[in-house]
Parts: C-alpha cells; sequence; structure tokens
C-alpha cells in the first residue's frame, strides 16, 4: 500500500466497506512489545495510531494527555 490518507475527524467514525479491508491490512499480524514499546517500528506504532484515531476521533484522543502539551504540539507545527 501507497501513502496513506488518512481521514482523522474530531469525532470518530467507522470505515466504509470500500475502505475496512485496507485499513485493515494495516495492523500488524499481533502485538508484542520490543525494547519498552508495543510494536516492532515507528511505522507500525503510527499506523496503529492513525487507525485508532480514525476510529476514536481527535475529540477523544486530546482528553488522555495535558492540554498543555497537545497546544505546544500544534503550535510548533504552525510556528
Amino acid at each position: 500500500m501507497s501513502e496513506i490518507n488518512w481521514d482523522i475527524r474530531r469525532e470518530g467514525r467507522e470505515w466504509s466497506r470500500d475502505e475496512a479491508m485496507d485499513r485493515w491490512k494495516l495492523t500488524p499480524e499481533k502485538i508484542e512489545m520490543h525494547e519498552g514499546k508495543i510494536f516492532w517500528s515507528d511505522k507500525e506504532r503510527l499506523n496503529m495510531l492513525g487507525l485508532l484515531l480514525e476510529n476514536v476521533g481527535i475529540d477523544q484522543a486530546i482528553r488522555l494527555g495535558n492540554p498543555a502539551i497537545w497546544r505546544a504540539a500544534i503550535a510548533g507545527l504552525e510556528g
């Protein structure tokens, strides 16, 4: 699969029938921990994060951490 066109929204969403299988193919075969991190590579971790964000939405994700850190990360993108 080439570059992934994520459709991450504020609210989570279900995948359409057309995209569900392509999304499923992005998941690692199994969940493993390697050197204190889940999955084997940053690519696998980012794919899983993207998949989860599509399903749960950004509004839920930002509740998991310190709002100041989220704001600083966004400011870093804009600056």
